[in-house]
């Protein structure tokens, strides 16, 4: 028996973090995986990664081609060659261009691989190639937050680096758990380092969440979809107090006085005070006043703007009152200070692999209505595509229902469709109707059930890439390739390489072999400058004179670097938003109040607002039913004490949550975490329908509403349930 070698690698999944890992393989086996125990900051990976082990050698992992022999969905296959389950994907795809056209071929492209040459883009590449398909758009994380960022800021690129929270007198941490989503490697250890040196640190969410218990020296409970209420309120009472910057306001914004208006009643005669908000958000007026009055007076201060959040309806305006407040306090471009928006913070997130061609069923599409188009240049945000909440609905209705297209077949790749998006039970019946799915999967999930055609994928272990920081940090990681391919599991480069020719596509892989695109790709950041060094170390770390500042240089010089809006300065109101005459997207930030939440009427009926949060276990869905992670943190329902009481439910019990779209049975977690009136459930679960139509594994989806705000954001975190002891 040899010695075991070491490998380093680093996850693709979307997870939040891009860590280092010491995978440990002996004869041709992966015996342990270790990650960064070098000089600080270290790219240390989470119990996630470290687990990977058992996700690889998983029971439920595909082995072969299969090929459905029952009801879609039942879960029935039959192992197929290779060559058979291309050749049938390959006809299929002939066959539904030749009868209906490109834009029926529909692809369902998730995050589950996130890497340069895998994944979503390899799958891109070959239907662009092929003339064409229709996509999705509206990314469930962060759709809200971008809108509302570019609208403000014009860009993606708002955030610091998180060595600068460092520089903060005040962190505040706004519906945002670094502890569990990560939100690039090191944030928590950075965040420890703030807490030590004595850097204070607020909480502001419907629950006590992991980085409120860790860094936190105060946790203010806010009603899910009112956040945008407290920041309004805030706003008046820096107003009344004379706090605000205004020399800042003036030479770096647009449209105050408008949004001043709205804050102090002079545009509806409803003054925002915090004895309006204390009725909304459910904080007591004086905890309003006193977190404005210490984010005014704490210079620099970072206020974070979660995304979950925004993932409501009307998300758009807590980003956009978040980043005006910050604006208001002239927290922007400075060190310490933190601009909001969507806070990508270093260009080593833009190295991607070339996409080689345009997707022809894009090309002359109009710009879809309510979108940013002028502020995108030449990428305008095409109507030809889907938006991901309306996808079943697309499929169900189409052109007639004023969809862009009549979906007839789905090409799914690095999602898990049907557990990832609302309203799983309508999903069902979608997926029922299509003529053909085709699916690249590693594991037995859920929406693999449904593939006519299942092709297994190999794991980020067993091949090669590269991937870069997930929000943008100085340093990239190349994934060596740890074992060989598991089984008959392909990559999804491979497979799609494979089938080109079958379509007639002569040059998908554009003459070069993976390890030469890797190479140009490489070369193309200007930031590596010896490839097999880098291959061969695992990683490159950058050299940076001081922590990456959002908008340093806008500040320190607004005549030669102007903000990337139209107006060339932070856009408080939008001229855009305001040509748009949409009022649930108005050119300021406003407090909406939402569907599903604590005002609706339909809370008579279900009184209880559920949100839908990150599994501290599980990375989306990819990482569901790993023993080692199960143990850490079974998939419960929390509620709070007060609730439980009125409804007889002790720790432990068996409960049903419901609403009017779908019901799921799973155990209560009875705790004063959260706020009474709130419940929460970790998404990602796979989804287990009994004869009943009961979900017994977890999967929020069956009861979140396939709708979106016009600006794209999602509404998983406003939902309205009933929870009942069974």
């Amino acid at each position: 028996m040899g010695e075991a070698r070491i490998i380093t690698t680093s996850c693709s999944h979307d997870c939040g973090g891009r860590c280092l890992l010491r995978v440990h393989v002996h004869d041709g086996k992966i015996v342990r995986i270790e990650t960064d125990d070098g000089e600080a900051p270290q790219l240390r990976a989470c119990l996630r990664g470290r687990a990977y082990r058992q996700r690889i050698y998983s029971p439920d992992r595909l082995k072969y081609p299969l090929k459905r022999v029952g009801a879609r969905g039942e879960g029935k296959f039959q192992r197929i060659s290779w060559d058979e389950a291309l050749d049938t994907v390959a006809n299929e795809l002939l066959r539904v261009r030749s009868m209906y056209g490109n834009a029926s071929i529909l692809l369902l492209a998730g995050s589950g691989s996130q890497a340069v040459l895998h994944g979503a883009g390899a799958v891109e590449r070959l239907l662009a190639k092929f003339g064409g398909y229709t996509r999705t758009w509206g990314i469930p994380s962060f759709e809200g937050a971008l809108f509302a960022s570019m609208a403000t800021y014009g860009t993606m690129m708002t955030g610091n680096a998180r060595e600068d929270l460092l520089n903060a007198r005040l962190i505040v941490m706004w519906g945002w758990n670094p502890a569990v989503t990560v939100w690039d490697t090191n944030t928590a250890y950075i965040l420890a380092r703030a807490k030590e040196k004595g850097t204070r640190i607020i909480s502001i969410d419907p629950r006590l969440i992991e980085s409120t218990a860790v860094f936190a020296a105060e946790w203010i409970p806010i009603r899910p979809g009112t956040d945008a209420a407290m920041l309004v309120a805030m706003a008046y009472v820096i107003m009344e107090r004379r706090l605000e910057d205004r020399q800042f306001l003036e030479k770096y914004t647009v449209g105050f006085d408008k949004f001043r208006d709205y804050v102090l009643g002079v545009e509806d005669g409803i003054p925002k005070t915090p004895t309006w908000a204390e009725k909304i958000t459910g904080i007591p007026r004086a905890t309003i006043e006193k977190l404005a009055i210490e984010y005014a007076t704490s210079k620099p201060a970072a206020l974070i703007p979660g995304w979950g959040p925004a993932r409501g309806s009307r998300g758009e305006q807590f980003t956009r009152a978040a980043c005006t407040i910050i604006a208001m306090t002239g927290n922007i471009g400075i060190a310490g200070g933190y601009a909001g928006g969507f806070m990508r913070a270093f260009h080593s997130r833009e190295m991607v692999m070339p996409r080689g061609a345009r997707n022809p069923v894009e090309e002359g599409a109009p710009p879809r209505p309510y979108s940013l188009y002028k502020l995108r240049g030449a990428a305008k945000p095409t109507s030809a595509r889907i938006h991901s909440v309306k996808v079943y609905d697309a499929i169900l209705r189409g052109r007639a229902g004023g969809y862009p297209c009549d979906p007839k077949m789905a090409y799914i790749v690095a999602s898990n469709f049907l557990c990832s998006y609302p309203n799983t039970n309508q999903g069902i019946k979608a997926f029922q109707k299509l003529e053909f799915i085709v699916v690249h999967e590693q594991r037995m999930t859920p929406t693999a059930r449904f593939a006519d055609i299942l092709l297994p994928v190999n794991t980020f272990m067993e091949r090669e890439d590269i991937i870069s920081p997930w929000l943008g940090s100085p340093y990239y990681l190349f994934m060596n390739k740890a074992i060989d391919s598991l089984y008959e599991s392909k990559s999804d480069r491979d497979i799609c390489a494979e089938l080109a020719p079958r379509l007639g596509i002569a040059d998908y892989r554009d003459g070069r072999s993976n390890e030469e695109w890797l190479r140009i790709i490489t070369q193309q950041t200007g930031d590596i400058p010896d490839f097999d060094s880098f291959k061969a170390k695992g990683y490159v770390k950058l050299k940076v004179d001081e922590p990456f500042v959002a908008f340093r240089e806008q500040i320190e010089d607004p005549v030669a670097h102007p903000f990337p809006t139209l107006s060339g300065k932070i856009e408080i109101y939008c001229p855009h938003l305001a040509e748009m005459e949409n009022p649930l997207i108005p050119p300021i930030a406003k407090y909406l109040p939402v569907p599903d939440g604590f005002s609706d009427p339909l809370s008579k009926k279900y009184p209880l607002q559920l949100v839908t949060v990150h599994h501290k276990p599980a990375t989306h869905t990819t990482m569901e039913r790993i023993p080692w992670l199960d143990e850490v943190e079974p998939r419960r329902v929390w509620i709070n004490t007060r609730d439980a009481e009125t409804r007889g439910i002790s720790n432990g019990d068996r409960v049903l949550v419901f609403n009017d779209r779908g019901k799921m049975l799973m155990a209560a977690n009875v705790t004063e975490r959260i706020m009474p009136g709130v419940v929460s459930i970790g998404h990602g679960g796979w989804f287990e329908l009994d004869a009943n139509g009961v979900d017994h594994g977890g999967c929020t989806n069956i009861l979140t509403p396939s709708e979106h705000s016009p600006g794209g954001a999602w509404c998983t975190n406003t939902v309205l349930v009933e929870v009942r002891k069974v």
